[in-house]
């Protein structure tokens, strides 16, 4: 299976699998174009941590490219922490999904 390993704007490594990518494909085709910008958002975009989820954080990054109809790809990641072999622990930053939408200008 295919991965790709980016680093976020605050320095965290995240992974967004083949599988996940064609997870998000199977329900939203048209966005198959922009996997390059879906990878563009997890480097540069701005997060907010889900209030309910705390270890849940959703990416947003506007484009032109997406207008007039969406103004912004939003990915979701998941911070979670595992043991590796060696009884240390190591992050597992993880997509879990993502999505194209028209948010308002944000302060």
């Amino acid at each position: 299976m295919r991965k790709w390993t980016v680093q976020d704007r605050y320095g965290n490594r995240i992974y967004f699998t083949e599988e996940r990518w064609q997870h998000i494909l199977e329900s939203r085709p048209e966005l198959e174009p922009y996997f390059d910008l879906f990878l563009e958002t997890l480097r540069r975009g701005r997060r907010q941590q889900d209030s309910l989820i705390p270890n849940e954080y959703r990416y947003y990054q506007p484009f032109d490219e997406l207008l007039p109809v969406n103004s912004h790809l939003v990915v979701i990641v998941v911070f979670k922490r595992q043991l590796d072999d060696d009884g240390e622990y190591m992050t597992n930053n993880f997509v879990v999904t993502g999505w194209a939408n028209y948010l308002w200008a944000q302060g």
